[in-house]
């Protein structure tokens, strides 16, 4: 009769022996694991966007205030992102797995009963860092776990899972706001709890321990010039929408300045440096990067904005505008797969294109609704979103191709997690940046220093607001909205030609009349 650790020695063998350290019979609790871990962090991102005006509402937050309750967590989690991948490498993929989202969780408890917004704000900031170890690992332990010839299958059921998690997630959260009120906000965080400790109990009890496959450099001295670099840059941005705090700004964008380039100079002096800089030396690797800051710029500032012009302005229910991340969520998941194939036969270059110049489309249309006053959700927004979706769902996956493709084979790891932490970056920039372009478009319209008690960009109106003053508010957060959207048309514009020039591709026969060879 053979002993337990015995027993499981002889699986494990045969795991090795197909280059895993998983068994079969155990690969089911990883996927499981990696699902129930990234739909916390796909969830906690869509739901608070709609939960924004309703966390303003409760904990009496500023404008700069909610920016900051979103750009906490997107600072740590952009800055830190590589050094979390990197600490799975050198301490085992579970290990680093289970303390990310140990250390996820147990933010999210705090941020559930935060007593104010500079409590939430501090403890977002410790969720990022959790999440900074926990994404990464998500998929890396299913590549881990699984044979190659079985990775695909499980990497898409990964991905199905998370698009819908990600799909209904806003639209349940939605539905609960508006049934039991703003205090309820709370409760998007608390669930995080029980998702995290079955996920941390599969890991532990399921799932056998990895060995570290190199001892890498952490790098954290250049995740600390990062963290401050972009923080510096994020405050100064968003300062210029906090009443009385716009002379900080300056100071505080020349020292992000400044601490970006110290950041570059440090991370070229490293062995292993957390960003391999001479990547960017890349064309094709740096035009579809610059693409991707500018795309997924505009689409955090308006997935951001949006929300709160609808809910504080427009007057919407929650559950309503819940139903506006659905579109990009499902476009994405059901044309991924195809677009992918399409860009594998054509190359890159025209999906991405092509799909940025649609989304400009859809960011325009948003504009132009909002200027001309147009309150109409579901013949108006919801159909522009549909249409943002598409073109987003053209962008993805031959995005993904282009950086791939861009480097050699044993950079695509690297180039991978570098365009992961671009596009956070770009996230954390627009709604800093963003967020100041409203309030400034806002208060000029207005003219809140001739009327105090007004409430601020995206701040529900009060009850006893005079119908005129409220008409007057209205139209000032029509036309801050499309200052946003304006801008961010603009840039998904200029990605479109970005790409255009710096990604390969060949010509499309019904276009040109030929069949070129890629670039």
């Amino acid at each position: 009769m053979k002993s337990p650790s015995e027993a499981a020695a002889i699986p494990l063998t045969g795991a090795i022996a197909n280059g895993t350290f998983c068994p079969q019979s155990r690969r089911r609790f990883v996927l499981i694991a990696a699902i129930l871990a990234s739909a916390l962090g796909f969830i906690d991102g869509s739901i608070l966007a709609i939960a924004t005006p309703a966390i303003r509402v409760d904990l009496g937050a500023s404008l700069a205030e909610a920016q900051w309750i979103s750009n906490a967590y997107a600072l740590t989690l952009s800055a830190l992102i590589l050094a979390g991948g990197a600490a799975g490498d050198r301490f085992g993929l579970r290990l680093a797995f289970v303390v990310g989202i140990a250390l996820f969780i147990a933010a999210s408890l705090a941020c559930a009963v935060a007593p104010n917004a500079g409590v939430l704000i501090a403890f977002r900031a410790l969720q990022g860092i959790g999440a900074a170890i926990m994404v990464p690992g998500s998929l890396a332990i299913i590549a881990k776990a699984y044979p190659k010839k079985e990775r695909g299958r499980a990497i898409g059921i990964w991905a199905a899972a998370s698009a819908l998690t990600t799909a209904l997630g806003p639209v349940l959260g939605g539905l609960v706001l508006s049934t039991f009120g703003d205090w309820i906000w709370r409760a998007i965080f608390a669930i995080n709890l029980p998702l995290g400790l079955l996920s941390i109990y599969l890991l532990l009890t399921k799932v056998p321990a990895d060995a570290p496959t190199e001892k890498r450099s952490l790098d954290l001295g250049g995740a600390a010039l990062a963290t401050l670099a972009f923080g510096s840059l994020a405050y100064g941005l968003t300062s210029m929408s906090a009443e009385g705090g716009g002379h900080m700004s300056g100071p505080s964008i020349a020292a992000g300045v400044v601490l970006l380039v110290v950041f570059i100079a440090f991370e070229l002096r490293q062995r292993e440096p957390m960003i391999d800089l001479n990547l960017f030396r890349i064309g094709a690797f740096a035009g579809a990067n610059v693409a991707t800051f500018f795309l997924y710029f505009a689409l955090s500032a308006n997935l951001f904005y949006l929300p709160m012009l609808l809910i504080a302005g427009w007057g919407l229910s929650t559950a309503e505008v819940g139903f506006i991340f659905l579109p990009l969520s499902a476009s994405i998941a059901l044309l991924s797969g195809p677009v992918g194939q399409w860009s594998d036969r054509i190359g890159p270059r025209f999906p991405i294109a092509g799909g940025s110049v649609v989304v400009a489309f859809a960011f325009a249309g948003l504009a132009l609704l909002a200027h001309a006053g147009i309150h109409n959700f579901w013949t108006g927004v919801f159909p522009l979103m549909a249409l943002m979706g598409l073109g987003m769902a053209l962008v993805v996956s031959p995005l993904s191709t282009a950086i791939m493709t861009a480097v050699e084979d044993k950079d695509t790891g690297a180039a991978s997690g570098i365009n992961n932490a671009v596009s956070r970056i770009g996230g954390l920039i627009a709604v800093a940046a963003m967020g100041s372009l409203a309030a400034w478009v806002y208060s000029t319209m207005l003219d809140t220093s001739v009327r105090p008690g007004i409430p601020g960009f995206g701040e529900p109106a009060s009850a006893g607001l005079a119908p005129e003053l409220d008409a007057t508010r209205l139209a000032a957060s029509d036309a801050a909205f499309a200052a946003v959207a304006w801008v961010t048309a603009l840039l998904c514009l200029l990605a479109a030609v970005i790409a255009w020039m710096t990604v390969s591709g060949r010509a499309i026969p019904w276009l040109r009349g030929t069949d070129e060879q890629p670039d």
